[in-house]
Parts: C-alpha cells; sequence; structure tokens
C-alpha cells in the first residue's frame, strides 16, 4: 500500500507511519542496538545471555523517546547461536509503534538478494534494511519488490573511508555519492527507498536533503563518530520537520558510570534519551 500525497509524491505506508511516530513524540531518536560484550556494563555478565539483557534494559529505557531501532547484525552474529536467539527474542518485544532497521548492509546478485530480502523482511520481520548500491539495480529489485518496506541505500557513509570511493569525483564530474543519490532517487517509484547520509559531513548531508526532498533519511555519525546532533537534525528534516531519523549508538547505550543495578543502568540511559530528544527539539525550532 502507498499514500498519496498532495504534490504528487507517493509514499509507502512504512514511511507515513514512521513520520506520524515523528509527529506524535516529536521524535527523530533510533537507538543503535550495538551490544558490544566488551563494553556493556559488567552487571549483566552473570545472566545467561547478557546481550540480550542488556538490549532489552536499552529498549526499556528508551521506549518512550525513540521511534526507531537499528540492530547492527554484526553484533549478534558475531556470537553464534546465543547471538541470533538474543535478536529473535528482542524482535519479539520492541515496541510495536517502532520502525525496526536491519543495519545489515547486504546486497547480491538477484536471486541471492531475494533471499536476502526474504529474510529480513519476512523471516525477521524488520520493517527496513541498509544495502550497499554497487552491484546495481538487480542487486537492490528483490528489496524494492516489498512495498511496504524501506530500503536504505548506502549514499554517504560516516566513517572517514567514505572519501576513499564514494567522495570521489567521476569523469561527469559529479561525486560517485552523488551518482548514487540520483539512482536512489530515480528508484524510489514506489516511495519505499530512502537513502544513509552520515552526520559527519553536515554540508553533504544539507545538499542530499535539498536534492532529495521527498525521501526519508537515515542518520548515523552523531556522537561517538563526531557528528554534531545539532547540524544532523537541522539539515536532515524535511519541509514537514520529518521524513529522518537520527541513528545514536555507543554516545546513548554505554553511559558513563558504575552501575550496581539495572535500574539504575536503565535511568542513566532514560536520561541521556530525554536529552538528545531534547536537543533534536530545539534544532528543528531554529
Amino acid at each position: 500500500m502507498q499514500s498519496t500525497l498532495a504534490q504528487g509524491q507517493t509514499y509507502a505506508m512504512i514511511h507515513v507511519r514512521l513520520n506520524q511516530h515523528i509527529a506524535q513524540k516529536r521524535s527523530w531518536l533510533c537507538v543503535g542496538l550495538d551490544p558490544d560484550v566488551e563494553k556493556i556494563p559488567s552487571l549483566f555478565l552473570s545472566y545467561q545471555n547478557p546481550v540480550l539483557e542488556f538490549t532489552r534494559a536499552v529498549v526499556r529505557a528508551t521506549a518512550e523517546w525513540a521511534v526507531a531501532y537499528k540492530p547492527n547484525l554484526a553484533f549478534y552474529e558475531v556470537l553464534g547461536l546465543k547471538g541470533v536467539s538474543a535478536l529473535e527474542t528482542l524482535m519479539h518485544e520492541l515496541p510495536k509503534d517502532a520502525i525496526t532497521i536491519a543495519d545489515a548492509k547486504r546486497a547480491d546478485i538477484g536471486n541471492t538478494s531475494r533471499l536476502y530480502a526474504k529474510a529480513f523482511f519476512e523471516t525477521w520481520g524488520f520493517d527496513a534494511v541498509t544495502v550497499p548500491p554497487y552491484m546495481g539495480y538487480d542487486s537492490i529489485e528483490p528489496f524494492l519488490a516489498y512495498t511496504n518496506k524501506l530500503t536504505f541505500i548506502l549514499c554517504l557513509t560516516s566513517n572517514r573511508g567514505a572519501e576513499d570511493f564514494e567522495e570521489q569525483r567521476m569523469q561527469s564530474g559529479e561525486r560517485l555519492y552523488e551518482m548514487v543519490l540520483s539512482k536512489a532517487k530515480e528508484w524510489n517509484r514506489l516511495g519505499n527507498v530512502g537513502v544513509v547520509a552520515g552526520a559527519t559531513r553536515p554540508e553533504a548531508l544539507q545538499a542530499i536533503r535539498q536534492k532529495v526532498p521527498e525521501m526519508c533519511l537515515l542518520v548515523p555519525g552523531v556522537g561517538a563518530q563526531g557528528g554534531t546532533l545539532t547540524e544532523a537534525v537541522h539539515y536532515s528534516v524535511d519541509a514537514k520537520q520529518a521524513s529522518a531519523v537520527i541513528n545514536i549508538g555507543r554516545a546513548l547505550i554505554y553511559p558513563d558510570g558504575e552501575f550496581e543495578s539495572i535500574s539504575a543502568f536503565e535511568q542513566a540511559v532514560t536520561k541521556k534519551a530525554q536529552e538528545f530528544v531534547n536537543q533534536m527539539r530545539h534544532a528543528v525550532a531554529q
């Protein structure tokens, strides 16, 4: 199902649903669920599945403020069956109103991508997934066949290595990420394509939003990677102050200090989440 807006742009219903959550909560917070066993508070290590209990606590602490959750699959897969089991349980426990994003960065030849798409959208039940564009349209098409799911195409990522390829100029004079952006806009016929645009390059983020005013942006890089929250929000939201989620992972889920109880840990994460959302609200009001 799609929703056609007044200006003629078609939005997938999942995009509409996301924007409704943003409006209701006045929040653009996407929580990066990246449980690193070497970083999680020691009080969780006595549990049979520390990653599951840690992520459960983070979700409880942020449920009031988050509009999306983004598990990075590497943090679960590295633990084998225990990690996969933790993710499976977590998927059933995430708030029903939140958008779930599989940070998987996977695409391949068409028949393989078809199985990736089925895995993330049907088997796991994610609302969205991240994919690299560099094998071309046939590697992306199986994801786009799910018309009520969002496919976030890597455009300009937040890591330093983005300058190795993404920021290089083509013979035409445009940068590689700009070519990717043009293709993503072309492929957005059903309104179910978004792009990943990092907060670590605010001028480029602003330019990306201007070129795709109708698309949903997933913005990583705030906090540990050095991106500024105010600029990330200000430059990524659309004309209606929607269609963007700001991912915050390490800076949110690993608050400073030692915690004697899970309750104390959750209070610290809740406080952080509230502070981040208040900063976001201030940024869009400017």
